[in-house]
This record gives C-alpha cells, sequence and structure tokens, in this order.
C-alpha cells in the first residue's frame, strides 16, 4: 500500500507543479480566468521621439522594476518624467513604481498626469491600476 501511494505522489507531483513558473511581466500577457480576463500591467516604454535622455533612463528604470528593484526604478523613472515631464508614459512608470513602494497618495497624482498627458496611449487610459487610483470622477481629470 506504501509503496502505491509513493509511486502515486512521484507520479502527481510534477503534473501539479507545471505551468507554476512565477508571475508574467511583460505588460501586453494577458491569461483567462474563466470570465475574468486579467491582465498583466507593467512600465511602458516612451515614444520614439522622446528625449534620448528621458529614454534611457526609462529603460534603466523598467530594466530595475522588472527585477523587483522598485527603489532604484523610481529614482531612473523620476529622471524621466522630470526631463520629458509633458510625456504619459513616464509619469505612469513612476506612478506604478510609488504604488508598488506602498506610497499611494504620490501614485495616484502620477497616474493623474499620466491621464492627462497620455496622448490616446490605451495602454494607460485603460490601465486597471492607473482607474483604480485615479477615477474619472475627480474634477479635472
Amino acid at each position: 500500500m506504501m509503496k502505491k501511494l509513493l509511486l502515486l505522489l512521484v507520479v502527481t507531483v510534477p503534473f501539479l507543479t507545471i505551468g507554476c513558473g512565477g508571475e508574467k511581466k511583460d505588460a501586453k500577457t494577458s491569461e483567462s480566468t474563466g470570465n475574468a480576463m486579467i491582465i498583466a500591467e507593467g512600465p511602458l516604454t516612451l515614444p520614439e521621439d522622446s528625449n534620448t535622455e528621458a529614454s534611457g533612463h526609462n529603460k534603466e528604470g523598467i530594466s530595475h522594476y522588472n527585477q523587483g528593484h522598485y527603489d532604484v526604478a523610481l529614482k531612473h523613472f523620476k529622471m524621466a518624467s522630470s526631463i520629458a515631464s509633458g510625456v504619459g508614459e513616464a509619469h505612469y512608470n513612476e506612478a506604478l513604481c510609488l504604488d508598488k513602494l506602498g506610497r499611494h497618495g504620490d501614485a495616484t497624482n502620477h497616474f493623474y498626469a499620466a491621464r492627462k498627458k497620455a496622448d490616446g496611449n490605451q495602454a494607460i487610459l485603460k490601465s486597471g491600476i492607473l482607474n483604480a487610483h485615479a477615477p474619472m470622477k475627480r474634477e479635472g481629470s
């Protein structure tokens, strides 16, 4: 009886662990869960015509964000948004880091700035985390 139980465990455990490789980091990745659709939201690249220095800080910020180094990523995203203050993606990325660091009030302010400066970017305008922090009901949004 004990041999059968051990054999059952040896055979079933690998099947139960397949597909548990961690979270998806790509902002455009989605997975279906029944009737709901979960979209993994992550930092965005700046538009191609953005300032080169701002884009460099943004790329560095994305790299650190994806490694879970939110405090370092925030420094780069702050630099990017100060250099390219009119770019919604820069404010969006800064807001994501602030949210991860538990600074929700600051995150909300940058989410509102991101929406105002989104220039039609649907990844920003339809972002679940943005709309949770910064609902359209706030004056001026």
